[in-house]
């Protein structure tokens, strides 16, 4: 028999059947922001790398296609908002799944409060340039925490939409530019030799695999919706995989029309003088400066997009820690009308508009510190779970010897996954110099953060474990379809 909606508020259960696959799609590709990728860290890739970081985008994408082969298949098992916190418990243990839930909370909160320093650096930029509006960047950041709190809050669906119209502006405009460049040719012509062995495998290739990686960051957050999504199972399937490959072949065809905008020979030099305009240049020469303009608003747009996408889990995930207690419970409190969650979305608005705040009062830059510094650790921090959540897959799968799979999907593809995604974390924290231009006791102190918080994650799981055993056994335990069955 059905209770209240204040119980199911107390209860804590999102909507269901709410998300479709490709407002899913929406959701994952909008947070990693092509445009914003391609226009504001690919330059720095080609810099660091000259026309082999190109590849860096397959090599990327393989290595996440295999991770997605695993994570994918642990979506039919379990469905929960806190996505790694949940696969790394069942995986690897509660206590690991404890301190991963409490990297993911930081990581997500990182990089999409750190996009508000885009946001607002494009968009003060932008609205000054053309439209003679001269406000602070900070004033339009936190303008953006108002908004992005306001569709959080409404009901899912709207986010999607929101999303999947930013989506199609900025991906539209590079496929403009990219028509251009192969109507009118480079000054070298059309060449396939950023994919030649010899200008791949160069001094700079591993530092330029940092940066490809992290282009991906936010197509693994398919997984959080899992209680929201029709048909879960297929749909977060579909919809990784979709994401994945989208995301791989575009990024890579960009960033080669790019190289042939300029030349094999002339893009890494072109690239060092001025990152920040490499492609605004090149759709200037292609296309014309009516393009600049719309690729200028447009990437205004893609970094609201991807906050709006960040936004929305790390909402998710305090609402997942909160319905476990891991976190205070009143994060698990959900809207009796829009059953969003809504408390954690006001803590996440609140925590971007301190953040936000602090750095406006301290007059540091939005874009070199703000996003740099905070976006760094965060991305370095979820492919850190990426790696554990593939080894977790392995270890869920020798827990369960009886569910069905082959040998592939169970153990293979996963441990090749998290070997890649372990090596790829490890060239981000080798080359994070080049990202946030600072000394290493400053790197130090940026990343510290992560492995920190998951000792304290571990740490306080086992704690809980000899205090409270019974508490401890209900960790990851929260059956969502029978939840929703009982409210």
């Amino acid at each position: 028999m059905r209770t209240s909606e204040s119980a199911k508020q107390a209860r804590g259960t999102l909507k269901r059947n709410a998300i479709g696959t490709w407002d899913l799609v929406f959701f994952v590709v909008a947070a990693a922001a092509p445009l914003t990728v391609m226009a504001g860290t690919a330059p720095i890739g080609l810099a660091v790398a000259g026309p082999g970081a190109v590849a860096g985008y397959l090599v990327a994408g393989l290595a996440l296609v295999l991770f997605s082969v695993g994570f994918t298949a642990m979506s039919g098992h379990i469905s929960n908002a806190g996505a790694f916190y949940a696969y790394v418990a069942k995986g690897l243990g509660k206590p690991a799944g404890v301190g991963a839930a409490l990297v993911a909370v930081v990581s997500y909160n990182g990089v999409g409060i750190g996009l508000y320093g885009a946001f607002g650096f494009f968009a003060a930029t932008t609205a000054d340039d053309l439209l003679g509006i001269d406000l602070k960047w900070w004033v339009w950041a936190l303008a953006a925490v108002a908004l992005v709190w306001l569709l959080g809050f409404r009901q899912v669906t709207l986010s999607a939409k929101v999303l999947g119209v930013a989506l199609l502006g900025e991906v539209l405009v590079l496929v403009v530019l990219a028509v251009a460049v192969l109507v009118q040719g480079g000054p070298e012509g059309f060449s396939l030799a950023p994919f030649a062995p010899d200008t791949v495998f160069t001094g700079g290739f591993s530092g330029a695999l940092a940066i490809t990686f992290g282009a991906f960051i936010g197509f693994e957050a398919t997984a959080i919706y899992g209680e929201e999504v029709r048909n879960a199972a297929r749909s977060v399937r579909t919809a990784t995989y979709v994401a994945v490959g989208f995301l791989a072949l575009f990024y890579t065809f960009v960033a080669w029309i790019v190289v042939t905008a300029f030349g094999p020979g002339a893009v890494r030099a072109a690239a060092g003088r001025d990152p920040s305009a490499l492609v605004f240049g090149a759709t200037d020469e292609y296309v014309g400066g009516l393009a600049v303009d719309v690729m200028n608003v447009l990437i205004v747009t893609s970094s609201f997009a991807a906050i709006l996408a960040f936004h929305n889990a790390s909402n998710r995930y305090f609402f997942a820690l909160g319905r476990e207690r891991v976190l205070p419970a009143a994060l698990a409190r959900v809207h009796p009308r829009t059953r969003s969650p809504w408390v954690a979305g006001a803590v996440t608005a609140a925590l971007s508009a301190g953040v936000v705040a602090g750095f406006a009062l301290a007059g540091l830059d939005p874009f070199l510190k703000l996003l740099i510094w905070l976006n760094t650790p965060g991305v370095i921090g979820i492919m850190a779970l990426q790696a554990l959540c593939s080894f977790a897959v392995a270890g869920f799968y020798l827990r369960n010897p009886g569910l069905p799979g082959g040998l592939w999907t169970r153990l293979v593809a996963p441990l090749l996954g998290g070997a890649a995604l372990t090596a790829a974390c490890w060239l981000a924290v080798s080359h994070m110099d080049l990202l946030t231009t600072a000394g290493t006791a400053t790197n130090l102190i940026l990343v510290l953060p992560l492995p920190v918080v998951f000792l304290i994650g571990v740490l306080a799981a086992l704690r809980l474990r000899r205090a409270d055993p019974a508490a401890y056994a209900r960790l990851t335990t929260t059956d969502v379809e029978r939840l929703e069955e009982t409210v």
